[in-house]
């Protein structure tokens, strides 16, 4: 199958977020040879133009009127996105949801291999979770230089994450997850990717009020999110890949 530039030099956000969300579908449907962007917008209550065009960014060509070899658009939007192509990653903050993290075994299925885990903490350092020993976090900056790491996850408290973020990039690290509720800065070369749960829950918490509340009658419900924003919601922090 032809295929066109895989790396075009603009890519909205949103893109980035629904094409994890076509492969989930994909790959439950491993019994059909090809799939239209029809098929898959019905299937998520998307718009066929906009899964048409996320899709052509991945610089994949299908066949008029019969759509994409379905082995084929599966293995494009996986190189497109870098999970045929595995990162190894530091984390710190090995606390609940640092842990947890780290026990979440699909990563290495798209492309992210936490190799090593760090905290302050005494009564964490040097204990193992999930098969990872815990680290203390004065030897993450001659590490992340050592073993040339370019990814850190960011899972500590939010009064600590500004700190870990600079011996992250002390260390050559050039892209942070930040899951930590605090506004980080970063030098420009750095990528930066944010995961806020309070605003993800604020914001699942406003629509179910407003849900709630058109069903009692009270007021009307505005229009809160457009088609698609649940799909686009779910894929915030990748949990469910």
């Amino acid at each position: 199958m032809e295929a066109a530039n895989p790396f075009p030099r603009s890519i909205p956000e949103a893109s980035l977020r629904r094409l994890p969300v076509y492969h989930r579908f994909l790959t439950e449907l491993v019994e059909i040879p090809f799939i239209s962007c029809s098929t898959i917008a019905r299937a998520l209550d998307l718009d066929p133009t906009q899964v048409r065009k996320d899709i052509e960014l991945t610089g994949i060509v299908g066949k008029p009127k019969v759509g994409y070899s379905l082995p084929g658009l599966m293995r494009r939007i996986e190189d497109f996105l870098g999970w045929n192509n595995t990162k190894d990653a530091f984390l710190v903050g090995a606390g609940s949801l640092g842990s947890a993290l780290l026990g979440y075994q699909k990563f290495q299925q798209f492309g992210l291999n936490i190799v090593a885990a760090f905290d302050t903490d005494p009564g964490k350092v040097g204990q193992q979770v999930h098969g990872k020993e815990i680290l203390h976090l004065d030897k993450l900056r001659d590490l992340a230089q050592r073993m040339h790491i370019h990814l850190g996850v960011l899972a500590t408290p939010a009064g600590a994450a500004q700190q870990v973020a600079d011996l992250m990039v002390e260390g050559g690290i050039r892209a942070i997850w930040n899951f930590a509720p605090v506004h980080l800065r970063v030098p420009s070369f750095v990528i930066l990717q944010n995961e806020d749960l309070y605003h993800s829950l604020a914001s699942l918490s406003f629509k179910l009020e407003r849900r709630l509340a058109a069903e009692r009658g009270v007021g009307t419900e505005p229009n809160v999110s457009e088609p698609g924003t649940a799909i686009d919601s779910s894929t915030k922090v990748r949990t469910d890949l």
